[in-house]
């Protein structure tokens, strides 16, 4: 029987999952993309506590934007989840592509993370 994209990408995230967690110390950036918007959230894993969050769903980070969806959007997020960790004390993340591949809009979002100064 075949396997879904859906079911192969939970595949990959708990594979990842088992490798990388966040702590105190260095919390994890997890990044979720849908069809619509794009979201990213630093969790400190040990606490369970979500720490920093950005979306665009926030009207803030949505205005100005033709796609909620495109790379511009994505570097948007990037930009405003490493000013707000920044803004919170947090220095350095693992990173957590959600299973995804680090291409596309999820290596845009880093890499505007890392411009804001996270690092990981």
């Amino acid at each position: 029987m075949a396997v879904s994209r859906t079911q192969q990408r939970t595949k990959r995230h708990d594979r990842l999952r088992r490798k990388v967690s966040g702590t105190s110390a260095r919390p994890r950036l997890a990044v979720q993309r849908t069809l619509h918007h794009i979201y990213a959230v630093v969790i400190d894993d040990s606490r369970g506590h979500t720490l920093v969050a950005a979306s665009t769903r926030e009207k803030d980070i949505a205005e100005g934007l033709d796609s909620r969806t495109n790379l511009e959007a994505a570097k948007k997020i990037g930009a405003a989840i490493g000013r707000k960790a920044k803004a919170a004390g947090i220095d350095a993340v693992v990173f957590d592509t959600g299973g995804r591949k680090y291409h596309g809009r999820v290596a845009a979002l880093a890499d505007a993370a890392r411009e804001a100064g996270l690092e990981f």
